[in-house]
C-alpha cells in the first residue's frame, strides 16, 4: 500500500478540522439555546448565538468545498 503524499495527510488534517468544528458549534448553539431562556437571556442575545453558529458552519462550508476542489484537481 502506498502511503499518502503530504498534500493527501494536509487535506485530511483541514477535514477533521471542519468536522470538530461542526460537532463543536452544534453542541454549543444547542447548549445556547437551552440555556439561554433559563437565564432570562433577551431573544436578541440568542440570536447572536445564532449568527455565531452561521458563520461557523458557512466557514466549515467553504473548507470543505477547498478540499473538495484540491482533491479533484489532484486526481485529474
Amino acid at each position: 500500500m502506498q502511503e499518502p503524499s503530504a498534500e493527501d495527510k494536509r487535506l485530511a488534517r483541514r477535514a477533521r478540522l471542519v468536522g470538530i468544528v461542526i460537532a463543536v458549534t452544534m453542541l454549543l448553539w444547542m447548549g445556547a439555546q437551552w440555556i439561554g431562556p433559563k437565564m432570562g437571556l433577551e431573544a436578541r442575545f440568542v440570536f447572536l448565538f445564532d449568527l455565531a453558529a452561521l458563520a461557523a458552519f458557512f466557514w466549515a462550508l467553504v473548507v470543505t468545498y477547498q478540499i473538495w476542489r484540491r482533491r479533484q484537481d489532484n486526481e485529474g
